[in-house]
């Protein structure tokens, strides 16, 4: 899996641990467009494309370090396809890049990031980089962005009147108060270890 992004933006960002470049699982059931978004990521990542749920599913391995996942598809949509990458356990990061408006049935599901269709290609470079750099934290903190992610993606598409988004808001804030809570204790920890050697 990847280690995290490179942020000077040459070459491929965030090498594999075998020195690879990051793998990318493009899922669109329109050919052209899976075609497109291949194009688009090919001078940076190793990019596989796949035109249905059976197809992403078959394409879907330990080296892929991101998926961008079509959520209306034929036979097999979307969300089940990501429901059955989550069961057999891979941790690469998902995000939803589809034409639907995000409503409120995308909180429970568990994906990174929610994108709307048309993306350029700038668009989709960027969401790759914040995902592979998303994958270098723990897993608290891969929570916090993802519900973030959920929060602006309905605030978007002005879905914020539910009991649904007043939860992900408290949901959002316990998170973020777990993560300052753990870098207050991390400053400390390095502040003590600095002042240690210091004193030594």
């Amino acid at each position: 899996m990847t280690d995290g992004a490179s942020t000077d933006g040459s070459s491929a960002d965030g090498p594999s641990t075998d020195g690879s470049s990051p793998t990318v699982l493009a899922v669109d059931d329109e050919p052209d467009l899976a075609e497109l978004y291949r194009i688009y990521l090919d001078e940076r990542y190793d990019v596989r494309i796949a035109t249905s749920g059976e197809e992403a599913l078959e394409e879907m391995d330990e080296d892929v370090d991101v998926v961008l996942l079509d959520r209306r598809m034929p036979e097999r949509t979307g969300h089940e396809v990501l429901s059955e990458i989550r069961g057999a356990g891979y941790d690469a990061r998902i995000a939803m890049l589809t034409a639907v408006e995000p409503d409120v049935d995308i909180v429970d599901m568990p994906f990174d990031d929610y994108k709307t269709k048309p993306v350029t290609r700038e668009d989709l470079v960027a969401l790759v980089e914040v995902l592979l750099e998303r994958a270098a934290f723990d897993e608290r903190s891969q929570r916090f962005f993802a519900l973030a992610s959920k929060k602006a993606a309905l605030e978007a598409a002005q879905s914020t009147d539910t009991e649904e988004y007043d939860e992900l808001v408290e949901q959002l804030e316990a998170v973020r108060a777990e993560v300052d809570e753990t870098l207050d204790r991390l400053s400390a920890e390095d502040a003590f270890v600095e002042v240690s050697t210091n004193v030594s």
